[in-house]
């Protein structure tokens, strides 16, 4: 089951997978695994290594490609062992996942969050990001679902 909601400046995308909270959060936590589950096929590699392991304030860098391939640098603004682990790079956009233990599982929340994003540049960003978002961060939870089951991701 999906919930989706859309507020201004963020976009929610929830599914309830499988899995204990703790599984899920050492997958979103491991930058190396993060273009394993990326359900916007944007993010390629993690610059940082195999080892990396966020914690509160770390630093980590992604290899992307929108077209033509660029990196960004993270920094992990929230951080909540197995709950709540959330970066942001330099355009201040948030990307946050929640995890709420439930009989059977856990519901995941992936929000996008862009209430931090200069105020001038907002429309501009939620125009070229905002519907497709939602649609690539369903894909992710999906992705997320799998990995942690031990599924082949190279058929989703």
């Amino acid at each position: 089951m999906m919930v989706e909601k859309t507020a201004k400046d963020q976009v929610s995308v929830s599914r309830q997978i499988d899995a204990s909270p703790e599984e899920i959060f050492d997958v979103l936590a491991h930058p190396a695994r993060h273009s394993e589950i990326d359900g916007s096929g944007t993010v390629k590699d993690s610059r940082d290594g195999q080892q990396l392991r966020l914690s509160p304030g770390a630093k980590f860098s992604m290899d992307m490609r929108l077209g033509l391939p660029y990196r960004i640098k993270n920094t992990v603004v929230e951080f909540e062992e197995g709950r709540r682990i959330a970066w942001r790079h330099f355009g201040r956009h948030i990307w946050r996942y929640e995890l709420e233990p439930v009989d059977g599982g856990t519901i995941v929340r992936e929000t996008w969050d862009i209430s931090r994003e200069a105020t001038l540049s907002r429309p501009i960003v939620r125009r070229l990001m905002g519907a497709q978002t939602r649609i690539n961060m369903a894909r992710t939870l999906e992705r997320i679902e799998s990995a942690v089951a031990g599924t082949d991701l190279r058929s989703i």
